[in-house]
């Protein structure tokens, strides 16, 4: 072996690293609790942060600490108190431990004799969240690669599930469609067309005043499918939707489905983990009588992304997805074999993902999910109520989760002026870089957005950026900048 072989895989180099790495990043964490001049987010124009990384690579060689302590720096900060952004978790220390463990031992899970251990870590966690769905023993699943991957892999198994035609075989000559919310993740919709549907082929259901998915249209929008020769087989509850975190009313579309024998899925990426809260359970009322749920876990189940439960009310759904032979890695693909990944999942080499939720289980019970969940649901009525009480604001609706939509209208311009000043009032805050919050449109008309992720955000820092926005508001005018 060569000596700079040698010096990458040395021990003690590795054991002094870790070492020095772990202190900084605990360094961070105490930082982003406490009130300090952190930026949540170091802004720069991407022309300036690729320049800035063109230069570094010129460097060549250098100190790999330096570069650790850079890419924290000017990485947005997603444990910062006053990260009110994307729905990104910040992810319990424990699982980041988890996510070093399982990186360097770097064992894949398609089939066992690569991932004895991550694949019966893996069931263990799936099989507990099909638990806490009330779902029977019948019940499994698998961990993916995000919640795009797992709708579309949900939907494939819809497809060779409720169609008429073997299309995974012999292809399809038949129109096939699905219904959803005209609300719902855009993923749905270019899941349908990745299946080669088309613009026919997703049914997009009007949503009523509360954004929620107009149930009563579902038969009408149904029987107009059939009239013009097209095959639905799938209904996509949201819990909740990603604009506005509303929940579609599931115990309504699951006997919908249930009456016309078409396959249920819940896309419950965000808002599915309201069934480990006592409190907010009652949201995804309806979500255990669907055929396949989609959970990720690195939105409100405290673990790093990309990790995502696709689950299935009846487990042998999940193996007629898919039917290549694979001699190399399997020998029998009819054989329902949960410890062979492969045979389920898009993913051949797949990481270690069960291990990052494991280790947040084992440390701390489902009882940390329920308190976190119930804490930031908790507080974004709490962020609605201050909303509320201040002139000059409107919210979009009472927040069901911990997604708040709001807007500063302080007076009362109409909406191509609204529009530019709430426009203007993000701009500002994104560059200042003191928050992070982000825009949305519901209805055709722009809101401001928070999701309140960080289990240390308090109304100290919500009040803040209510003071904040109304300062920048107040610039808008005698601003020659164009939003």
């Amino acid at each position: 072996m060569s000596d700079l072989l040698h010096k990458a895989f040395d021990p003690e180099n590795f054991r002094q690293s870790g070492h020095q790495l772990i202190d900084m990043l605990a360094d961070y964490l105490r930082e982003t609790q406490s009130d300090t001049n952190l930026k949540a987010i170091p802004w720069k124009t991407p022309d300036e942060q690729l320049k800035a990384w063109k230069e570094d690579e010129a460097q060549g060689k250098g100190d790999v600490m330096a570069l650790f302590k850079r890419v924290m720096e000017d990485s947005i900060h997603i444990h910062h108190k006053k990260y009110m952004g994307h729905q990104v978790v910040p992810p319990a220390p424990v699982t980041a431990l988890a996510s070093l463990l399982s990186s360097l031992l770097n064992n894949g899970s398609a089939v066992y004799e690569m991932g004895a251990v991550a694949n019966a870590i893996e069931r263990v966690v799936v099989q507990r969240i099909c638990r806490e769905i009330d779902w029977q023993d019948e019940a499994g699943g698998f961990l993916t690669s995000g919640g795009t991957l797992a709708n579309l892999t949900a939907l494939l198994a819809a497809r060779r599930a409720k169609s008429s035609e073997d299309v995974w075989l012999k292809g399809s000559g038949k129109k096939l469609a699905l219904m959803v919310s005209e609300e719902a993740h855009y993923c749905v919709d270019r899941a349908a067309r990745v299946m080669g549907w088309g613009d026919e082929g997703i049914i997009k259901i009007p949503a009523d005043k509360r954004l929620r998915m107009h149930t009563e249209s579902l038969e009408d929008y149904l029987q107009q499918a059939k009239a013009q020769g097209i095959e639905v087989v799938a209904v996509v509850g949201s819990a909740c939707t990603t604009s506005s975190g509303t929940y579609d009313d599931l115990e309504a579309i699951a006997n919908f489905c249930q009456q016309h024998k078409l396959w249920f899925h819940v896309d419950g990426a965000h808002g599915g983990t309201a069934v480990f809260s006592p409190k907010y359970r009652h949201l995804v009322k309806g979500m255990e009588q669907a055929d396949s749920v989609v959970i990720d876990l690195h939105k409100m189940m405290l673990t790093p992304a990309l990790t995502t439960a696709l689950l299935f009310k009846n487990e042998a759904d999940s193996y007629r997805t898919f039917a290549q032979q694979a001699q190399y890695l399997w020998s029998d693909q009819e054989e329902h074999e949960w410890y062979n990944m492969g045979k389920r999942t898009m993913e051949c080499t797949k990481l270690m993902m069960g291990v990052k939720a494991y280790a947040l289980l084992k440390s701390y019970g489902t009882e940390i999910i329920s308190e976190y969940v119930t804490r930031q649901y908790d507080l974004g009525k709490t962020f609605a109520s201050m909303i509320e009480k201040r002139q000059g604001w409107e919210l979009a609706m009472p927040p069901a989760t911990n997604i708040v939509c709001f807007r500063y209208r302080p007076e009362k311009q109409d909406e191509t002026e609204a529009e530019q000043l709430n426009a203007y009032i993000r701009q500002q805050l994104l560059e200042e870089g003191e928050f992070y919050i982000v825009q949305t449109r519901l209805k055709n008309k722009l809101y401001l957005r928070t999701t309140l992720m960080n289990p240390f955000t308090t109304e100290k820092e919500l009040n803040a950026l209510l003071e904040r926005i109304e300062e920048v508001a107040a610039t808008w005018k005698s601003t020659t900048l164009n939003y």
